[in-house]
Formats: C-alpha cells, structure tokens, sequence
C-alpha cells in the first residue's frame, strides 16, 4: 500500500467514524463544551499524511508526529485514542508482503517489536495530548520517562484501558468484535453511517467503556454497557424500535461535562473501520463477502 492511498483510507476512516450520531459522542450539529465536529474534521485531515508515512519512521515517531499535526489545527484532544490505534494498522499496512498476508498477524509483529524509545515519544504524544481523566499509575507513569517498551508499558495499564489492552491482546475489539460486526453491517447493506453506529453499539455493549470508568468508576461503566446491550437487542440502527431506544440511550449519555461519553469505544469503532478499509476497500464485494463467512 502506498503512503498516498494510506493517508487516504486513515483520514477516510476519522471521517465516517466522527460523522455518525453515535450515543454520547460529537457529531454533526451535537458538539461538547469544548470540541466540535468540525475539530474531528481538521484533525483527521491532520492525521492522514503522518500516518501515511509509518511506513518510513518508527512506531513512537509516527504517533509522536500525528498528535503534533493535530494540535496544529485544534487545542482539544481529538484524536489520542485514534492516533494510537490507528500508528500500528497503518505500519503494518506498509510493510512489506501486505496484502497477501493476514492484517491482525501483521499488526501483531508490529506490537511484539515495539521499543523503548517507542514508549519514550508515545508518552511524549500523551502529554502533548493532554487527555482528561487520565490519572496517575503506580509504575510507568506517562507523567514520567519508560523504562520498557511501549507494548510493556501498555500491559501495566490494560485493566484499567480499552486501547492498552488492544496492545497486549494483538488488537481482539478492535478485530474480533468491531471489524467482523463492521463488515457485516455492510454485507447486509448498511450505509456506512449506520454501520459506525451498529459496530460502536457492539463494541460497548462488549466491554465497560474505560474513559467512563476512569471518570465515574466501573458501576456506572458497567451499567451504561448493559444499556449498550439492550439496544443491540432492540435491533439498534436496523429497527424502528431499536432506533428509538438508540434515541433515548443517547439522550441519556449527555450532560453538561461529558462525563459519560463513551469516548474509548469511539476510537475503536474508528479502528475498525480503519481494519475493514484496509482489508476490503471502500466498496466491498457482498457476494464474496458473505461467501467468506
């Protein structure tokens, strides 16, 4: 894959994630106190040629530059969740024999060869970031320099992060519950609005969302994922039902602070959609698809 069609698909992917009306998130005409849609709008144009060279720099170095061009163009923080997701799919889609080799078993190389220095400018990228809620860790403290590498350091923090335990589980949201219920929704026809809703709706109707949890502790967490799963059972995006009660769980989610905004299923979500892109393109073949499962 090219760097120009890899920009292409990562910015692709920001922008159908951070268009769709997913519950308690920033979209269209429904922005938060301090970011909008259109600050998603600038950082995943931001994003895209940083991540389109992966393939030239190392791990650390691609997201370290990706948060840099995003604050360029927007104070708030945007995209921290994405960026980290998104730096291993994008170095994996370079390497070479992709395509022809199975994504997740390249994404995971990338992560069993992370550095040192990889976690040195990840958390370079994490304090320029500047994420809410972010708290203090007993060891590896971003707030300090690592001692191991990035995926190590990822390990101390799983149980208490959805993206952290991506790194330690070689991506199993982000592949074996986003992008299969991702590809899915389009192999049933679903616009791609409604299949970010649907793999977002999946996604935390699976786990807890851990920026909710760091915020207003695993209870509420768990609670805001059983009303995930009622929805799902509803019929979510796919019935009229479903979509009432989609209407009435974001209602729900919005308050003044944003503090139940399920703002780590939504960089999944974004992941997966990223995930689907790469291995089938823009459009896909239903038939081949489906023939496939």
């Amino acid at each position: 894959m090219t760097p120009s069609e890899l920009s292409t698909l990562t910015t692709l992917a920001c922008l159908i994630e951070a268009g769709a009306p997913k519950p308690g998130n920033v979209s269209p005409g429904r922005p938060f106190r301090d970011m909008g849609y259109e600050d998603f709008l600038a950082s995943a144009v931001a994003i895209g040629p940083e991540l389109g060279m992966a393939g030239e720099r190392s791990l650390g170095a691609t997201i370290l530059a990706a948060i840099r061009a995003t604050r360029r163009w927007t104070p708030a923080n945007t995209n921290l969740g994405i960026v980290l997701l998104f730096a291993p799919v994008a170095r994996a889609a370079r390497r070479p024999g992709f395509p022809g080799t199975d994504l997740r078993s390249v994404v995971a190389a990338e992560l069993r060869e992370t550095t040192g220095e990889d976690a040195r400018l990840t958390y370079a990228a994490i304090r320029e970031a500047g994420p809410g809620g972010l708290g203090h860790a007993g060891a590896e403290d971003v707030a300090g320099e690592p001692t191991v590498s990035l995926r190590e350091a990822m390990g101390l923090a799983r149980d208490r992060d959805l993206i952290a335990r991506e790194y330690v589980t070689d991506y199993a949201l982000t592949f074996e519950v986003g992008a299969t219920a991702a590809r899915a929704a389009r192999v049933d026809g679903l616009e791609w609005s409604d299949v970010t809703v649907e793999t977002f709706l999946r996604l935390l109707a699976q786990e807890p969302d851990s920026l909710i949890a760091r915020k207003l502790g695993r209870p509420m967490a768990e609670q805001i994922r059983r009303q995930a799963e009622q929805v799902v059972a509803a019929g979510g995006v796919r019935t009229p039902k479903g979509r009432t009660a989609l209407t009435e769980f974001d209602g729900g989610l919005r308050d003044a602070q944003n503090t139940r905004n399920p703002g780590t299923t939504a960089d999944l979500t974004a992941a997966a959609i990223l995930v689907t892109l790469v291995e089938d393109g823009w459009t896909i073949d239903r038939s081949r698809t489906a023939r496939a499962q």
